[in-house]
């Protein structure tokens, strides 16, 4: 790729960046994630969800609800886990509820 001058139009539409000079924030995503669940199956779904790398349950209702919180390096591993924790058995819902971006 040959060499873009660097001015506002080329930044802009990305004409000067090429993969190798892609370079990822450094941090992490960190989010919740409000998991509905069979109340009878909490303590199995419990062990299934804190198996999953970076997951953590912070909140537990009798009724079968969880509070899952979770680190990610990135967004699309942030998706997987939580795709992750949609398909587990006994699950009938999980939704994002927040999302940040934790910087070093």
């Amino acid at each position: 790729m040959a060499q873009a001058t660097l001015n506002r139009r080329a930044l802009i539409t990305g004409r000067v960046l090429s993969a190798d000079r892609i370079v990822p924030p450094p941090g992490c995503e960190i989010a919740s994630i409000v998991v509905q669940a069979r109340p009878e199956r909490l303590a199995e779904l419990e062990a299934e969800i804190t198996a999953i790398h970076g997951c953590e349950i912070h909140g537990r209702d009798a009724r079968g609800k969880l509070v899952v919180v979770t680190e990610a390096p990135d967004a699309g591993s942030l998706g997987t886990i939580l795709n992750t924790i949609q398909s587990l058995p006994n699950v009938y819902s999980a939704a994002l509820v927040f999302h940040a971006i934790e910087t070093a």
